[in-house]
């Protein structure tokens, strides 16, 4: 095996339809080590592990796996086969089945008659799961998990088929602070089990934890290498983006103007329970709280999406009665959701269609048909007030990065002039830089007296950007606390107090 490495990818190279997503890229591993692979969104980091992994197929280059030429392309069957394991960003499982049917997905254990054995596959998953210290049953429906809880079972699967290449893509992105360092202890054991670890994730403040090493990508190309502990937090980040970052969290300060939005007691299931809330003029209020607090499931309610037992909603001092998402969108009350994929983009339609779709009443004549005049001014405005980065506006959403993505479904409401925007979680899975222009839009909202209301599970991010902040624990708000005089600490206590709630 040339210079020790289990993994070693050579001039790689990769096109899409007007993107080359891999210029000329050189990779490798080693066994007991822990790489991290990163750039900012659109950097390629995620389509090099993909051809790695056998999702994707290179256009050009060389791959070694074990020291043995990797000829002909890879496959995803003969890359799990080979003993590479890919966790994917966006998760992967099949809803409808069990956890130990996902995690023995493509290698069931059957009886001498043919049939699935799924009592031994149910002992062999619990086996698994009791190594990663979480509390699933494997005979579980995968799709009654939560978001956390189906990426601890896509390491899970990876572990039962016992990789010895491990790729993690973005890990962490809806993991609690607890999951988390669940799985840096599995990492670490990985490591000293001598299995190579590729880790690709936005979360810098995570890699002085668990990494040996870093790739720095860029445009598709290959920027740098080198030990962790060698490179600075600010050279790894003017690396990435190819400029200094001036200001992590860009925070503008505003006069609080007339209150704008108001909240009060509404309720929505077991995780809303008597919500209530104010936003104003020239201020960003922050939802903070742990998983399963309820923010999400607050914004769900507001925006009409999940019905709500009782409660009232103002806009500018009137009622607004939301029974579906058309009624708050008509009303100017947006939301980013949490999921872009899922719930905020078609990601088999055009950027240009993204954009129109939900502004066809306003797009279309009296007869339905839409001026195109004005849907191409609404495109171009939209394009070039958040910087959106893209060949042309008639390519499919889902070839943009998670960056742009996340911009495009801010684009599609700004064009509407709305009053009230909703950001849930907006920066996860995206880049440094372009969290900062996430940022810097909000900042302009809120100069231009728009509501702002953002949920956000990251305390440095939401000290850094809010003005007030609402913490919810168990469905309730446990406590209202003005940003510039409170601290991590205090947010977490109130994230915590379940017993009562605090006035």
């Amino acid at each position: 095996m040339s210079g020790g490495y289990i993994v070693e990818m050579s001039h790689i190279c990769k096109s899409f339809p007007g993107v080359k997503a891999l210029d000329d890229v050189s990779f490798h591993l080693s066994r007991g080590e822990v790489m991290a692979l990163l750039g900012e969104n659109g950097a390629g980091k995620s389509t090099l592990m993909k051809i790695l992994s056998g999702v994707y197929t290179r256009d050009s280059g060389q791959i070694k796996i074990f020291g043995k030429d990797i000829e002909t392309n890879l496959t995803p069957r003969k890359a799990q086969e080979l003993g590479i394991a890919i966790i994917h960003q966006e998760m992967n499982m099949c809803n409808h089945l069990t956890v130990a049917e996902n995690i023995f997905l493509g290698k069931e254990i059957c009886k001498k008659n043919g049939l699935l054995d799924k009592r031994k596959m149910l002992e062999e998953s619990k086996k698994v799961l009791m190594q990663l210290k979480i509390d699933i049953k494997p005979n579980m429906v995968v799709g009654k998990l939560g978001v956390g809880q189906q990426q601890m079972v896509e390491i899970a699967q990876a572990l039962q088929a016992n990789a010895q290449i491990i790729i993690m893509d973005e890990p962490t992105s809806a993991l609690t602070s607890k999951e988390i360092i669940e799985l840096f202890r599995i990492i670490k054991e990985l490591k000293a089990d001598n299995r190579g670890i590729v880790y690709i994730s936005h979360r810098l403040e995570e890699l002085q934890y668990i990494v040996d090493n870093v790739v720095i990508m860029r445009d598709g190309r290959f920027i740098k290498e080198g030990a962790f502990k060698d490179l600075p937090m600010p050279k790894i980040i003017t690396a990435m983006v190819g400029r200094e970052i001036t200001e992590q969290f860009p925070h503008v300060a505003c006069k609080k103007g007339k209150l704008v939005f108001s909240v009060q007691n509404l309720n929505a299931g077991r995780l809303v329970r008597d919500v209530s809330f104010d936003v104003y003029e020239g201020e960003i209020l922050c939802l903070a709280g742990l998983m399963g607090a309820g923010r999400t499931e607050t914004t769900r309610a507001i925006f009409g999406v999940d019905p709500r037992q009782s409660g009232k909603i103002f806009l500018e001092g009137e009622e607004l009665h939301i029974h579906r998402p058309i009624d708050a969108i008509k009303k100017g009350v947006v939301l980013v959701p949490e999921d872009r994929k899922k719930d905020g983009l078609c990601t088999k339609l055009s950027i240009r269609e993204n954009v129109a779709l939900p502004n066809l009443d306003i797009l279309c004549s009296k007869y339905g048909i839409v001026n195109r005049k004005n849907e191409q001014k609404m495109l171009s405005k939209a394009v070039n007030a958040l910087n959106i980065r893209l060949p042309n506006t008639e390519i499919n959403a889902s070839s943009l990065s998670g960056g742009n993505q996340q911009k495009l479904v801010i684009a599609k409401w700004l064009a509407r002039n709305s009053r009230v925007v909703i950001f849930d979680e907006p920066t996860r899975g995206i880049d440094v830089a372009a969290k900062v222009e996430i940022y810097n839009i909000m900042n302009i909202l809120k100069q231009q007296g728009i509501a702002i209301i953002f949920v956000s599970s990251e305390l440095p991010e939401v000290l850094g950007v809010s003005d007030r902040i609402v913490v919810m624990c168990d469905g309730r708000v446990t406590g209202s606390l003005i940003t510039k005089e409170t601290n991590q600490e205090e947010i977490l206590s109130y994230a915590t107090r379940f017993e009562k709630k605090v006035v």
